[in-house]
C-alpha cells in the first residue's frame, strides 16, 4: 500500500496493489477504522492478468492527508490467511487487530449530495408533446426542484418545499437568468453547427451540466466536487478544470471556445469561485428548506431470490435486489461466509432510477447448487438503523 499527492494538493491518493496471485478470486477491501469504504468512492482496474498467468488488482481511494493513519487494506487469498497492509508497507501478516476478518459489517456512512443543472437545447423544434427546443432543471440529489422549457418560458417549482420557501423575486429572477441562457444557447448551437459542418436538416444538441457536491459526517460538510461540462451531439466538447481554473477542449471545434474563454481569467476564477462556494451555498440552504421532505424516506426493500442458471443448469444464479431507497449512496455486498465476493465474480445492473425518484441495484453470482447456505446478501442505507443481512438458505429456486 502506497500514497501519492493526489492533484488536489490538499489530498492524498492511497493505493493498494495485490499482485501475483493465482487463482483470480481475491478479496479487496480499503478500510477506515477497520470499517470498508463504499463501493463508490473507491477507484478500482478490476482484476488483470499479469504475463506469467497470475493476476494483479489495485484499488485506490483519495483521502485528506492528514487522514491516512485511519486507512488500511484487507487482502484475503486460498493462498494466505488474511493480511492487513498499512501505508508504507508492502506485506503483513495474518490479522490480528480488533476488526472483524473479512468482515464489511460496518460500513462508513459519508452522507452525500450534490446540486446540478442541465441546460438542453435543439437545433430547431420537434413538435413532439414534452420535448422542447430549449429546457432547463435543477436536480438536488437527483431529484428535480425545478424546470423551465421555451414554451413556457418561466422557472418554476417542481417541489412543494420549493414553492413554500423560495420569494417571488427568486422564480422571477430565475426566469430572466433562464430566458438569457435559451439567447444564448440557440445562438451557439448554430455556431457549433457551422464548426462541425454539420447540416442544418438535420437534429443537433447542445447541453450543458454545472454543479456541485458535497460529502457530510456529522456536522461537518465539506466541498467535494465541482463539475462544469458542455456536450455536443451526446459527446464531450467542454469541461472546465477546477483545479487548474481553465477549459479543457474535448474536440477541435471547441478549442476556438476554450481560447477565448481562458483569455478572460476573471470569468474563470468566477466559475470555480462558484463551484468550490455558491454552489455549495445553495445546496446546504436548499438542503435545509426541504429537510423535512428530503428525510421522510422509507427504508428500501431487500429481496432475495435464486433460478437455475441459463448457460450451467448444475448452478443457481443467486440475485439481491434493493429497491426504492433514496438517496443513492448504498452499499449492496454478496458474501460468502460473511467475506466480500470478488468483483469480477458479480454481475451488477449499477444503480437504477425507478418512477417515483426512488433507485434499485440489483447484483447476482452463479454458485455450485449445495453451497446456497454460505451466501448471504449485506445492505447498508442511511434510512437503516442497522445493515440488513439477508440469506438464501430457505429461498427455493
Amino acid at each position: 500500500m502506497f500514497a501519492r499527492k493526489s492533484s488536489d494538493e490538499s489530498k492524498m491518493k492511497l493505493t493498494c496493489l495485490a499482485t501475483g496471485f493465482y487463482a483470480k478470486d481475491v478479496t479487496m477491501t480499503i478500510r477506515k477504522h477497520c470499517t470498508s469504504l463504499p463501493e463508490d468512492e473507491v477507484e478500482s482496474t478490476g482484476i488483470r492478468p499479469n504475463h506469467d498467468g497470475t493476476f494483479q488488482l489495485r484499488k485506490s481511494v483519495e483521502i485528506n492527508e492528514d487522514g491516512k493513519a485511519e486507512y488500511d487494506c484487507f487482502v484475503s487469498h486460498r493462498n494466505f490467511k488474511s493480511i492487513i497492509i498499512k501505508v508504507g508497507r508492502e506485506r503483513a501478516g495474518e490479522t490480528s487487530d480488533s476488526c472483524v476478518t473479512g468482515s464489511p459489517e460496518k460500513v462508513i456512512q459519508t452522507e452525500k449530495h450534490s446540486l446540478y443543472y442541465i441546460y438542453t437545447a435543439l437545433s430547431k423544434p420537434v413538435n413532439q408533446p414534452g420535448i422542447y427546443q430549449f429546457s432547463a432543471m435543477g436536480l438536488l440529489d437527483d431529484r428535480q426542484i425545478d424546470s423551465y422549457n421555451s414554451e413556457e418560458q418561466r422557472k418554476i417549482p417542481k417541489q412543494q418545499w420549493m414553492k413554500e420557501k423560495m420569494q417571488e423575486d427568486y422564480w422571477e429572477k430565475g426566469t430572466q437568468s433562464r430566458k438569457s441562457k435559451e439567447q444564448w444557447f440557440n445562438v451557439n448551437v448554430d455556431i457549433l453547427m457551422k464548426r462541425m459542418r454539420h447540416n442544418e436538416s438535420d437534429l443537433h444538441v447542445l447541453q450543458w451540466r454545472h454543479g456541485c457536491e458535497v460529502e457530510r459526517e456529522g456536522v461537518e460538510v465539506k466541498f467535494s466536487k465541482g463539475i462544469s461540462e458542455y456536450g455536443y451531439d451526446g459527446e464531450n466538447l467542454l469541461s472546465f478544470d477546477i483545479e487548474e481554473s481553465q477549459w479543457v477542449a474535448s474536440v477541435d471545434a471547441a478549442v476556438p471556445t476554450k481560447r477565448k474563454w481562458d483569455n478572460v481569467p476573471i470569468l474563470n476564477q468566477y466559475t470555480r469561485g462558484y463551484l468550490e462556494k455558491e454552489c455549495v451555498d445553495w445546496l446546504n440552504k436548499f438542503r435545509e428548506y426541504g429537510n423535512e421532505h428530503l428525510r421522510n424516506t422509507s427504508p428500501p426493500d431487500v429481496h432475495v431470490f435464486a433460478k437455475r442458471s441459463i448457460r450451467d443448469k448444475t448452478k443457481l444464479k443467486l440475485t439481491c435486489l434493493v429497491s426504492g431507497f433514496y438517496p443513492k449512496d448504498m452499499t449492496l455486498v454478496m458474501r460468502k461466509y460473511c467475506t466480500s465476493l470478488p468483483e469480477d465474480e458479480i454481475e451488477s445492473t449499477g444503480i437504477r432510477p425507478n418512477h417515483d425518484e426512488t433507485f434499485q441495484l440489483r447484483k447476482s453470482v452463479e454458485i455450485n447448487e449445495n453451497e446456497k447456505s454460505e451466501y448471504d446478501c449485506f445492505v447498508s442505507h442511511r434510512t437503516f438503523k442497522e445493515p440488513v443481512i439477508t440469506q438464501w438458505d430457505a429461498v427455493t429456486a
